[in-house]
């Protein structure tokens, strides 16, 4: 069976909304995808502004934030549809939404972009809230995207995604992921510090030096002594993290490379307990926007080095695009109500089929 699906992810950097349609096949439980199309839409500073601060509202003006947002993704997406010709193509479209609000100790989390602003919009079927029922049943309703990795990356025993947030997988049965540490959304905003939006290639961070006590002070942090399942809200980097980084007063250079490194322990930290159960060298696939940070790609070699572990950087457009092909996945396997977050990896209390889905047209 042969899904032509949209998949839409607006990650925690904020650089924009991820757009990327698929046809997805299902063939005798086996799973496999073809990108057709796929694009970065970069917010203008109107809606940067609008999603960074979007956590200090009142409830009344978060909610209408919420609205007009499902409106803005639905006509990227009527606008994404018009460019590649993809009238009356598209069988579904599925929204991550943009992460505001993630408390899943109090069972909630919340993501802005009305799913039914955007079906009203589209005027197609439209899946929303992919964490919400996860979370409800116990999870951490993070990470989401193993799912995918597990049906279409079964060949790679770790996957990892650095994106604002640093995540891992590790292919085993029962399927473990979690949270790492927050990566492109601190350093974005240290290299930004100096008048330039991303530090690229890593260039800023490899001309600074290391501060040991910084180092020191990021890895005793409490989250990377906990066990997983465990996920990061967006504040851990921006409340916790950069508060701390700017407390020693260094150079963005000086900063960037300190952080840089401890992005690459974090990993190598997360990876160690399970590298032992593999006798030879294995690959990490390693996809989102810090696989191009070629700085940090040369930290992490070296780190993982050490275990075994062979670093294998994803095309660049699985790169870019494998969160928003997912999202795809995602609401693919919701339309066929089948299992699409799996509780070995958020710690709720079973799997669950997630997404609430908005009929864009009359039946």
């Amino acid at each position: 069976m042969i899904y032509r699906a949209i998949g839409l992810m607006s990650g925690s950097s904020l650089d924009g909304l991820d757009i990327v349609f698929a046809e997805i096949l299902e063939n005798g439980g086996k799973w496999s995808y073809d990108i057709q199309h796929a694009e970065c839409m970069p917010y203008p500073q109107e809606w940067v502004d609008k999603l960074k601060n979007a956590t200090s509202l009142s409830a009344l003006d978060y909610q209408l934030l919420h609205t007009a947002y499902g409106h803005y993704l639905g006509a990227c997406v009527n606008d994404f549809i018009a460019r590649h010709h993809l009238q009356f193509k598209v069988a579904v479209v599925a929204s991550h939404g943009h992460t505001t609000f993630h408390l899943p100790a109090q069972k909630m989390t919340a993501q802005l972009g009305d799913g039914a602003a955007i079906a009203a919009v589209t005027k197609l079927p439209v899946v929303s809230d992919l964490r919400a029922m996860d979370v409800a049943c116990g999870g951490q309703g993070a990470p989401i995207v193993p799912i995918g990795e597990r049906l279409f990356f079964s060949n790679y025993p770790y996957l990892l995604n650095i994106g604002g947030i640093a995540n891992v997988s590790i292919n085993k049965d029962p399927y473990i992921a979690f949270d790492v540490c927050p990566a492109n959304r601190v350093l974005n905003m240290l290299a930004q510090e100096s008048g330039v939006e991303f530090d690229e290639g890593g260039h800023l961070a490899r001309q600074g030096q290391l501060h040991s006590a910084l180092l020191e002070e990021l890895n005793a942090l409490e989250y990377y002594q906990q066990p997983h399942p465990k996920s990061l809200a967006n504040e851990f980097g921006t409340d916790i993290v950069y508060p701390l980084i700017k407390k020693y007063a260094l150079s963005s250079s000086d900063a960037l490379h300190t952080y840089t490194e401890h992005i690459a322990i974090q990993i190598k930290q997360a990876l160690q307990p399970h590298a032992a159960e593999f006798h030879s060298e294995q690959p990490i696939l390693i996809t989102g926007g810090g696989a191009f940070n070629t700085y940090l790609i040369e930290r992490l070699t070296f780190h993982l080095n050490e275990l075994n572990i062979q670093v294998v950087v994803g095309d660049p457009q699985l790169v870019k695009y494998k969160e928003a092909l997912i999202m795809a996945l995602i609401g693919v396997l919701r339309w066929r109500e089948e299992y699409n977050v799996l509780s070995s990896v958020t710690g709720a209390d079973r799997d669950s089929v997630g997404g609430a889905l908005w009929m864009g047209q009359e039946a």
